[in-house]
């Protein structure tokens, strides 16, 4: 935990609590879910937003209360995924709620399970629960991808099985070829780097390169796996229907252009808040353009979130910048689409989406191994 975190926790007389037992998850945990409920339920309703202007500041003090309360690794690198995990959800937390104060409108439910009739406590459940926000009229514009599974219970829930057990082998694979490149640097829990200054520059970012993308494909996997692992207690202990439950990617290997890739083929679960929190103040100076490179700033500030728990001194520019060019790139499709009147697509957009990307997450990739995240046991994140 940082400096500022724990003066931070020293000022506000909380304690450090190594694990959530009963008496935590009531004192910490459960006002937060109780407060984030809450607002779902008034964001739904007509009149309710000076309610909830009123209640965000105090929902944003309570998930910083449960992030500062706790520490699970207790000086265990290993433990430090569960402090990420803590922090990433309150952020979540924060953030949804944020958005649905600032709507001026009642959210409204569009797509409904079969048979369901309309309630405000299924209704917030729901939109508390649906990060993508399928089904909802601010997710209008959302892409889904077309389902290719049995919509049948058992078939659906079996479907997910099978998937979970593939992507979770093929993960610890992947994991296990990144950290056989460099044992005692990038995979390691000091840390270090994936670009070998031993080598001769092209192979040293071949080599880059490869991890680049082995890594890529592991949080992918990754991903996968976490989404059917959620999908089997929801359909069968839940009992929600399967089309509430749309596959999260549409094999983004395939994508023929940055936006294609990001608006279509990888998961659309936190875009919408990018774009809210990142692109729609840049939109108010840049247009369209600024509202794109906006979403892939608020991307690359989440991710280096994400790294602080493992190292607070972690530069910002580590994550900015190459979602940043991410972004550049992706604008200067929709500039080469206004030129020319003819898309990036094709095998020609596939190499170009590939190079650029790569080259960028090169950086991106080699800022988490340096700061000892990959040489943990748990789980990636993506």
């Amino acid at each position: 935990m940082s400096f500022t975190a724990l003066s931070l926790r020293d000022a506000l007389g909380l304690p450090t609590l190594a694990s959530i037992n009963l008496a935590s998850f009531v004192s910490y945990i459960l006002p937060v879910v109780l407060s984030y409920l809450g607002v779902a339920v008034l964001a739904i309703q007509p009149r309710t937003q000076s309610l909830r202007i009123a209640l965000w500041p105090l929902v944003a003090l309570l998930a910083l209360r449960a992030v500062l309360s706790f520490d699970f690794s207790l000086g265990n690198p290993h433990g430090v995924f569960q402090n990420v995990e803590l922090m990433m959800s309150m952020l979540l937390i924060a953030m949804y709620t944020l958005e649905w104060t600032l709507a001026t409108e009642p959210l409204k439910r569009c797509i409904r399970p079969a048979k369901s009739t309309p309630s405000v406590i299924m209704d917030a459940l729901d939109l508390a629960l649906n990060i993508r926000g399928y089904g909802w009229d601010y997710s209008k514009r959302l892409c889904v991808p077309r389902e290719t599974r049995p919509l049948t219970r058992t078939g659906f829930v079996g479907c997910a099985i099978l998937s979970a057990g593939c992507h979770a082998f093929i993960w610890g694979i992947l994991h296990k070829a990144f950290q056989c490149f460099s044992p005692n640097t990038s995979s390691s829990l000091h840390g270090g780097t994936i670009f070998d200054e031993t080598l001769p520059f092209f192979i040293r970012y071949l080599r880059s390169t490869i991890i680049t993308l082995i890594f890529r494909f592991s949080v992918y996997c990754n991903l996968q796996m976490i989404y059917n692992l959620c999908i089997i207690p929801a359909v069968l202990v839940l009992r929600q229907d399967p089309a509430q439950w749309p596959p999260a990617f549409d094999s983004p290997w395939m994508a023929t252009s940055l936006n294609n890739f990001w608006a279509r083929r990888w998961h659309q679960w936190f875009r919408r808040t990018f774009l809210f929190l990142g692109g729609n103040p840049l939109s108010l100076v840049f247009g369209s353009g600024g509202r794109i490179l906006g979403g892939f700033l608020a991307s690359g500030v989440w991710h280096w979130i994400m790294i602080l728990p493992f190292n607070a001194g972690v530069e910002l520019w580590r994550m900015m910048l190459p979602f940043g060019m991410i972004g550049v790139g992706a604008v200067g499709e929709r500039i080469f689409l206004h030129w020319t009147g003819r898309r990036v697509e094709g095998l020609t957009g596939w190499v170009w989406a590939t190079i650029w990307s790569t080259l960028w997450f090169n950086l991106a990739v080699d800022g988490m191994p340096e700061r000892g995240r990959l040489g943990t046991r748990a789980l990636l994140r993506g």
